[in-house]
């Protein structure tokens, strides 16, 4: 997000967190490496669903309703409600506190992945960010969510 115009869409800072989001879920070394490990400052599998449709409502409302506010077009919307409803039916049947191990396991998690990282990658590319860099920590997110 570091290359991302903050001003650049009216509801830039629900963006960052639906990008923070699909990064930390499309990064299979990151989840090795991260939450698998323990690693700190990042959140769980669960809070990186909740930053998904936590403020967006976009486990209610398709993302179309945002285009123009949150995504640029409906090609943005259209993969990011696919990398939502593939993540949201993992959590569903998991549970929110179940360990990082049950939705790394679940069956369906590579079709999860995939899709956020085709989220993730456009909306990384449109907001001229390099997708293949690593997630950026949640305190990372904060600073970047307070600047105007």
């Amino acid at each position: 997000m570091g290359g991302m115009p903050l001003n650049d869409m009216p509801w830039w800072r629900w963006r960052s967190n639906v990008r923070s989001a699909l990064h930390m879920l499309s990064d299979p070394v990151f989840h090795e490496e991260t939450w698998l490990a323990g690693g700190e400052g990042y959140g769980d599998v669960t809070d990186a669903v909740y930053r998904l449709v936590e403020d967006t409502w976009l486990d209610s409302w398709s993302a179309e309703k945002y285009v123009g506010t949150i995504f640029r077009d409906s090609q943005e919307a259209a993969l990011v409600d696919l990398a939502v409803l593939r993540v949201l039916r993992i959590l569903h049947q998991v549970g929110p506190d179940a360990p990082v191990t049950a939705y790394l396991e679940h069956h369906a998690w590579p079709e999860a992945v995939r899709a956020a990282r085709e989220a993730h990658v456009r909306l990384a590319t449109a907001d001229g960010d390099e997708p293949d860099a690593p997630p950026r920590s949640l305190e990372v997110l904060r600073i970047l969510t307070r600047a105007v």
